[in-house]
């Protein structure tokens, strides 16, 4: 079991959101879901918590309630090898949510999440500080991230 696990406070939407996630991600699945009895906390066999694993990685789903909402604040970075894998998380994950700037995007459920590509960090980590700067320049210009516009911007172009 690994240490650390991200638990997820959801209103009420817990199951929907793992098996949304579960959909997207290879190598996931529903491990457990939890559901109220007798003694609460909500009505007798609604979800209470529902484990899943993205990509080997174990999440915590909690039907909690509206007291808390989710912030960008807190996000999960997808590394991602090809353009085609970042156009097709994109896709999904922000269907029913919204673009943000430099890669971010919040899910349908709220939940925020960078979708990366190698590339990109590659190339702002080149030791070439004008290269390097261009490449960040072009990122905060972008929504998702189009690898060969930062390619272009690496080169001068």
């Amino acid at each position: 079991m690994q240490k650390i696990t991200p638990f997820l406070w959801f209103d009420g939407n817990a199951e929907e959101a793992a098996s949304f996630y579960t959909s997207i991600f290879k190598n996931s699945k529903i491990l457990n879901t939890a559901r109220c009895g007798d003694a609460g906390p909500g009505p007798k066999g609604t979800v209470m918590t529902v484990t899943f694993q993205l990509e080997g990685q174990t999440f915590m789903a909690l039907n909690g309630g509206p007291r808390f909402k989710f912030s960008p604040a807190i996000s999960f970075f997808v590394n991602c090898e090809t353009q085609a894998e970042v156009d097709e998380l994109w896709e999904k994950l922000s269907a029913g949510g919204s673009d943000m700037q430099c890669a971010w995007l919040k899910d349908k459920f709220g939940v925020s999440w960078q979708i990366v590509p190698r590339a990109l960090i590659e190339l702002m980590q080149d030791k070439d500080p004008v290269k390097s700067q261009r490449v960040f320049k072009a990122m905060l210009q972008m929504t998702k991230i189009d690898i060969e516009g930062l390619r272009r911007a690496y080169r001068g172009e």
